[in-house]
């Protein structure tokens, strides 16, 4: 077609209005098709997050089981992120690109 006989597009959808994001947060509250049970508990839950937000979540920090917490993966010591399997070396890589051909 030629661009000159060709109507303009207009989208299948359309939006109402323009979008409107609330200027606080919902307060927190259970879905709706919890059981009974976690409905009702759930204001114990609130109070048992929002205290353990409280603490220091820092790195090095002690977790209330006396355990060092860290906030990020390598502010632990290497060897526990640091996986022995997962280290490639050159040789292998120089393999699998020329698809198996330098085992030899």
């Amino acid at each position: 077609m030629h661009p000159s006989i060709r109507a303009a597009h207009k989208p299948l959808i359309s939006f109402l209005g323009k979008r409107k994001w609330p200027a606080n947060p919902e307060p927190q509250h259970p879905h709706p098709a919890a059981p009974a049970q976690l409905r009702d508990a759930f204001s114990d839950f609130l109070k048992k997050f929002e205290s353990s937000g409280k603490q220091g979540s820092g790195a090095g920090s002690k977790a209330s089981s006396g355990k060092a917490a860290y906030g990020e993966f390598w502010e632990a010591p290497e060897r526990l992120w640091r996986n022995k399997a997962s280290f490639v070396e050159d040789a292998e890589i120089d393999a699998v690109l020329s698809g198996g051909a330098s085992l030899r």
